[in-house]
């Protein structure tokens, strides 16, 4: 009961996000999404209709493309471009709505990057496109650690950076965030900034927004309107940080609204359409292509493309 009046209460806030799209009817869509930071991207549309919404563990969303029962998945883009490339989904990007949700980070004194030229930093995630743009963007802006090594999960170098004054870790938001509130003298810097330094792009094309090719051919109306809602929901994260807040706590995306109000401006949701995004994924893409099949993708994985 709690629950579901929090779950109402939170609806009840996200009102003026229907301002946004007020002349779209809300078209019944299944969504599945994971239960980190892209999920940001849906959070205003799936409190008021969460048994559309299902909210899945980032390590198993690749599950999503083999069931197909879902109309619009949010994914890693590079782990949707393998599963169309290889033949085993017809799911398209629609959308890219994560940019990447990355720091480094240290609580030792006076850190700056430049204490990652001969020093060790311990990423998460080995063998991603994560890993991948971490390393690229450090080199690209000239930052040479001696060793790099890896943990499991963003919640494993944050472990790390809290137990380890003079760890160099990388993690992302929420974890971050959640880490900052419990030791006040860990400083981060985005690996977004260093991105923007080497391409200048803001943010690199880290999660997207996936449609089932099936579901465009039967509801190609619906399709264009849930994209709009999702869209507004976007702008919400920033506009509206404190609906969005809520919402993902009502949802259990995150843990409460202090961590939610600090954290969502850090994990970088906007909406992009994927035709307007194409060169920036390609640009994501050929930082490590074996994290893409090989190649960037062709013209027929993106929505729209003629």
């Amino acid at each position: 009961m709690k629950k579901f009046l929090s779950l109402i209460l939170a609806a009840m806030m996200l009102l003026s996000v229907s301002a946004f799209a007020e002349t779209v009817e809300v078209p019944a869509m299944k969504v599945s999404a994971p239960a980190g930071a892209p999920g940001l991207a849906l959070a205003t549309l799936a409190v008021q209709a969460p048994e559309n919404y299902t909210f899945v563990a980032a390590e198993t969303i690749s599950a999503e493309f083999a069931s197909a029962n879902a109309d619009f998945i949010i994914a890693p883009i590079n782990a949707g471009a393998k599963l169309f490339k290889m033949g085993k989904s017809t799911y398209q990007l629609a959308a890219v709505v994560c940019w990447g949700n990355l720091y480094i980070a240290s609580q030792k004194e006076g850190f700056t990057l430049d204490d990652l030229n001969g020093g060790k930093v311990v990423l998460f995630g080995e063998n991603t496109i994560n890993a991948s743009v971490v390393k690229y963007a450090m080199e690209k802006n000239g930052y040479a650690p001696a060793t790099v090594e890896y943990l499991g999960s963003a919640a494993n170098t944050q472990a790390l950076l809290l137990s380890d004054a003079e760890a160099i870790v990388v993690t992302a938001e929420p974890a971050l965030t959640a880490a900052k509130m419990k030791n006040d003298k860990i400083t981060a810097y985005a690996v977004n900034d260093l991105y923007k330094a080497a391409t200048g792009f803001e943010g690199y094309t880290q999660a997207g927004l996936f449609v089932k090719a099936e579901t465009v051919a039967n509801q190609p109306e619906a399709v264009e309107a849930f994209l709009k809602l999702v869209e507004a929901s976007c702008i919400a994260n920033t506009e509206d940080v404190a609906a969005v807040a809520e919402a993902a706590v009502a949802l259990e995306l995150l843990p409460n609204v202090k961590v939610a109000t600090a954290a969502i401006p850090g994990c970088a949701i906007r909406f992009m359409s994927a035709l307007e995004a194409k060169e920036q994924v390609e640009l994501t893409a050929n930082v490590d292509l074996t994290q893409f099949g090989g190649a960037v993708p062709a013209d027929e994985f993106y929505y729209g493309a003629k």
